[in-house]
């Protein structure tokens, strides 16, 4: 689970209603059981008119990766692949038939054993640059759903809020309530506009830098795959995997490096 997703949420919704109650407002008062159905569920049913049935079953899992997605070790995987070119290396590329094991990342697994079993090099490349491409579309297609949801849920409330004023003007009978009618009406934009700028939208923007982030480390582990498979020197493929490197994570593979750390 990440806590920080989460804490963050919290912290969003918190400071909006901490803020309203301090300015003497209720909690209550921004409850509306209607605008919330007219705001939710125009949204589900805008984004699923919008995007075809096979795009939307990702959407569970587009929300787990949301909430679980770990940091990603780059500095560990550079320092992985180094090691296995030593033994590369020295015992043939097919010595590393043993590294192969299920507890080891699909991605990298999937290349080195395309090693193993004597894949050309560049048929090597084209197959692992197909998953990554798909990883991309994949992740690109999460985020375009729920960065929809972050355009259609404003609409919704402003609709919420016209069908509300509505009601509101075709009973005019008893004025003393008419502020208190009006400002239920706003609940619903509220909701649309709450809900699309501290969830649809940073949710899509999540999605978008986990994206990055991975298409980053299969870009990393196609380098390296490709240059073990060549027989690079392995200190040669460090210095250019470093390349995949920020300058923090330069210094951590570094201190790794020269302290012997696996």
């Amino acid at each position: 689970m990440n806590v920080f997703s989460i804490i963050f949420i919290i912290i969003s919704f918190g400071s909006m209603v901490g803020a309203f109650i301090m300015e003497g407002g209720s909690p209550a008062m921004l409850a509306s059981t209607s605008a919330a159905i007219i705001v939710f569920g125009g949204t589900i049913g805008a984004v699923g008119l919008g995007f075809s049935v096979n795009k939307l079953k990702n959407i569970p899992a587009m929300f787990k990766l949301i909430f679980t997605a770990k940091d990603r070790d780059l500095v560990e995987i550079v320092t992985y692949f180094k090691q296995l070119s030593f033994k590369t290396r020295k015992e043939g590329l097919l010595s590393i038939e043993g590294e192969i094991t299920d507890d080891l990342d699909p991605f990298i697994k999937k290349g080195l054993q395309l090693v193993v079993d004597g894949v050309d090099p560049q048929m090597v490349k084209t197959i692992l640059e197909f998953e990554l491409e798909s990883t991309y579309d994949r992740h690109k297609n999460g985020a375009a759903i729920f960065e929809a949801a972050g355009g259609f849920a404003p609409t919704m409330g402003i609709i919420g809020t016209v069908m509300g004023l509505v009601m509101v003007l075709s009973n005019l009978a008893d004025p003393s309530v008419l502020g208190e009618k009006i400002a239920s009406a706003f609940i619903a934009t509220l909701y649309g506009v709450g809900s699309a700028n501290l969830l649809w939208l940073p949710m899509a923007s999540k999605l978008k830098d986990l994206n990055n982030e991975e298409i980053k480390e299969k870009e990393l582990v196609i380098e390296a795959v490709l240059l073990m498979q060549e027989g690079a020197n392995p200190n040669i493929l460090a210095e250019k995997l470093k390349g995949f490197l920020d300058k923090k994570q330069i210094k951590k593979f570094i201190e790794m490096d020269n302290g012997g750390v696996a």
